[in-house]
């Protein structure tokens, strides 16, 4: 016999599992280049991403892993995809916060891209219309499907998106 204690308890295992977002381990990072451009991040070759003061960017920061890979967006003044970084340090506690319930990670630059890659190309983009970074254009910090990552760096590598 199932009672209703039962059902209601599967159904708030059911919303737990739920609340766990299973990434593809990419990611999208936003900064004004006026504060840390990319030309400032491939001078440094490694930076510390802190100053993330936002829960769900929070909660991004927490399921990056080394290696993963980092688009890597100016905000502000430009407003495009410019390069690729890595994941080099996983995350661990912010060092510029007083509440050790935010963290920050570690990123390396990879490349940049040989074009940058426009919001307004993003948004227009048939297969980006649910980016994260259109829908929540605050987010600093957010995932990205494959088929997303892969459709920036072909953007950004100055050829035209395959048709499936």
């Amino acid at each position: 016999m199932v009672t209703k204690r039962a059902v209601a308890k599967k159904r708030s295992s059911n919303k737990s599992s739920a609340k766990k977002v299973e990434t593809a381990g990419l990611w999208l990072v936003k900064q004004e280049p006026e504060t840390y451009s990319w030309d400032d991040f491939v001078r440094d070759g490694r930076t510390d991403w802190t100053g993330v003061r936002n829960f769900q960017a929070r909660n991004n920061l927490r399921q990056m892993r080394v290696g993963e890979r980092v688009l890597f967006y100016h905000s502000g003044t430009g407003k495009c995809v410019v390069g690729v970084a890595e994941v080099a340090k996983a995350a661990y506690p912010d060092p510029t916060a007083d509440d050790p319930q935010w963290v920050a990670v570690d990123l390396k630059p990879l490349k940049p891209l040989n074009e940058p890659v426009p919001l307004a190309s993003i948004r227009y983009h048939e297969k980006l219309g649910n980016l994260p970074l259109i829908r929540q254009s605050q987010l600093s910090v957010m995932p990205l499907t494959k088929e997303e990552f892969e459709t920036i760096l072909t953007m950004g590598a100055g050829k035209k998106g395959k048709k499936r």
